[in-house]
């Protein structure tokens, strides 16, 4: 998986995860990059630092390290209003509600609209099903009278867990 900083067309500042640079331009194409703040689909990548390690024959001794007393993290993101406990407990419980549902979901990936509509005409067994699909195929499936829903927080698919 490769992170990201992503900014949308007001400036807001997010980080989005894909498993390649590619993937990224793919959902970017299919309109399913939108803002987590305010929904802008206008959707780039930030300038971002990257993360490079040190090389295996760095050692210590090669440059010395200055001490830097270490800060508390607050757990805020820098340019984003902070939020609530009561807000944090709401979202840790629908992120738990959430992984709760997709246990008793099937994953069916880019498939996600096929299935969808293959279940909702009696084609195939009816069952929870979660994947991979473009806001316009979502629309149509809604326009078809198919129950759909975003899911709140990203899911990471099998073939691309460890």
């Amino acid at each position: 998986m490769i992170a990201f900083d992503l900014k949308c067309g007001s400036g807001h500042s997010f980080e989005g995860w894909f498993a390649s640079s590619q993937d990224f331009d793919r959902q970017k194409a299919d309109g399913q990059l939108v803002c987590p703040l305010c929904n802008d689909a206008n959707v780039e990548k930030a300038l971002s630092v990257p993360n490079v390690g040190r090389k295996s024959n760095q050692g210590t001794a090669l440059a010395p390290q200055r001490q830097v007393a270490a800060e508390p993290v607050s757990g805020e993101v820098m340019n984003a209003p902070a939020l609530s406990p009561a807000m944090v407990e709401m979202m840790q419980k629908l992120a738990v509600a959430q992984a709760e549902m997709l246990k008793e979901s099937q994953w069916v990936g880019r498939d996600f609209a096929d299935t969808a509509r293959a279940i909702h005409y009696g084609e195939e067994a009816d069952r929870l099903i979660h994947g991979e699909t473009s806001v316009d195929e979502a629309v149509a499936l809604a326009e078809e009278g198919i129950a759909v829903a975003p899911l709140p927080f990203p899911v990471v698919p099998p073939s691309a867990k460890n």
